[in-house]
């Protein structure tokens, strides 16, 4: 049913391409036939004619083969050298149509996304495919949803990846309500800014919540600053890129790895990957003490020996020295936790859980 209903919205879409030249030719065929009829049959003593072959009499004098006699009235003769000339400009017109969508055939793609996003309902907009745009789609596609795609000039490349998870791609600007309601923001659940532009996230963030006043939003940002304004006056999610790649290379400067910060009643939580130092804090504890004197979560645990990563291990197992843990906790303690591994401070005593 999905597959008709594209066919159905791309076949309506490439009608209207052509709708001057179609107009003009079923008006020429149908209505001028009609009052050749009517002229003929009225004001002439011709031989009377039925309007079941009017289309086809029409036609023939379109291309010059006509299967009638030519009539003297003058009013009849109009037509004979009037179809001619409607048939060049049918065909011509309908010619040059043809030529640019073969030639610009970003525009056929644009149509057939449109086509493709008019058949879905509680769907994500996602808005900008560079290069975190485009992680940004595949994550959400490998979640199970559907996702539109809008940018005012991807690459081969996105277009491809774009094909890959059957994100549909809707070529224009997306601070343009034309380019949004193709993109079908009235049955969208969420839309997604990801521009690499604070100033036109901002505008298409306007412009989405002046749409959609119920949406969820969430907008790239890089000023810290307008984050904060807009989260206050847009009632939008913002996420800053500065902040959210600070954790990941102050992690990686030490070893380890931060993910996005978690804000949790006013408080700020991560999780890490941490290879345990020889020699330090951790090395030789249980991990029943290092949660319970830390205040940390061990999520995960593993070990060159194990055959897989041990979730949840138990409390008596002893962490050693070049084990692999994954530990959630509040950022304060993850990233003090991070640096008494690192200068491998066995001597330094444990922080008490506030």
């Amino acid at each position: 049913m999905r597959i008709l209903r594209v066919g159905w919205h791309d076949t309506r879409a490439l009608v209207r391409e052509f709708r001057r030249p179609l107009f003009i030719f079923f008006v020429a065929v149908f209505i001028g036939g009609f009052l050749y009829m009517q002229l003929n049959n009225n004001h002439s003593d011709n031989k009377p004619l039925n309007y079941v072959d009017m289309p086809y009499i029409m036609l023939a004098l379109m291309v010059l083969e006509a299967s009638i006699e030519v009539p003297t009235e003058p009013h009849l003769i109009v037509f004979w050298y009037i179809m001619p000339l409607l048939a060049v400009y049918v065909v011509g017109r309908g010619a040059a149509d043809f030529l640019r969508l073969f030639i610009d055939r970003e525009q056929r793609r644009s149509a057939w996304g449109v086509a493709v996003a008019s058949t879905f309902k509680r769907h994500i907009i996602v808005v900008g495919i560079g290069h975190t745009g485009i992680r940004i789609v595949r994550e959400l596609t490998q979640m199970g949803f559907e996702v539109v795609a809008v940018d005012l000039g991807a690459d081969k490349e996105a277009q491809d990846r774009l094909q890959e998870v059957d994100a549909p791609l809707i070529t224009g600007d997306g601070r343009l309500v034309k380019v949004l309601e193709s993109a079908g923001l009235s049955r969208a659940t969420a839309v997604v800014v990801a521009t690499s532009d604070d100033h036109v996230n901002l505008e298409v963030t306007m412009r989405v919540r002046d749409m959609r006043a119920d949406i969820r939003l969430v907008t790239r940002m890089w000023d810290r600053r307008l984050a904060q304004q807009m989260e206050r006056f847009f009632d939008v999610d913002v996420l800053s890129a500065s902040d959210l790649a600070a954790p990941a290379f102050a992690g990686a400067a030490v070893g380890a790895e931060i993910t996005q910060n978690l804000h949790i009643a006013g408080q700020e939580y991560s999780m890490i990957r941490l290879i345990v130092r020889h020699g330090s804090f951790l090395d030789g504890q249980t991990v029943d003490d290092i949660q319970e004197s830390e205040g940390v979560d061990i999520v995960l645990l593993y070990r060159a020996e194990f055959d897989s990563p041990d979730i949840h291990p138990r409390g008596d197992v002893r962490v050693r020295g070049g084990d692999t843990l994954v530990l959630f906790a509040h950022h304060d303690r993850i990233t003090e936790l991070i640096g008494r591994n690192e200068a491998g401070s066995a001597s330094l005593p444990p922080r008490k859980t506030r």
